[in-house]
């Protein structure tokens, strides 16, 4: 098993738009093979903040899904609202 951790900047003003996008990309997430589960953080102290943590079978597979799932219409429309690029840890446990 591994876990993914997708950070996410928004722009001021985008943070209720940027959620809900969020929280549809990881919708779509369940419908993949070698996903098991995520949980959406929003920072309490920056709204435009939110991290994502999320367990994959593997790597490969998380890898995989990433590069398929790059392309799609959620994540064109989610693009303009980032502040910066999202950042991804992928980690394992001690």
């Amino acid at each position: 098993m591994v876990t993914i951790v997708w950070e996410t900047w928004l722009n001021p003003g985008a943070e209720a738009e940027g959620l809900r996008l969020t929280r549809q990309i990881w919708s779509d997430m369940k419908g993949f093979d070698g996903y098991l589960s995520h949980r959406i953080l929003i920072d309490q102290d920056a709204a435009a903040h939110l991290l994502v943590v999320s367990q994959w079978r593997s790597r490969e597979q998380a890898d995989r899904v990433k590069e398929q799932y790059a392309g799609s219409e959620t994540v064109r429309q989610l693009t303009p609202l980032l502040a910066k690029p999202r950042a991804r840890w992928v980690l394992s446990e001690d």
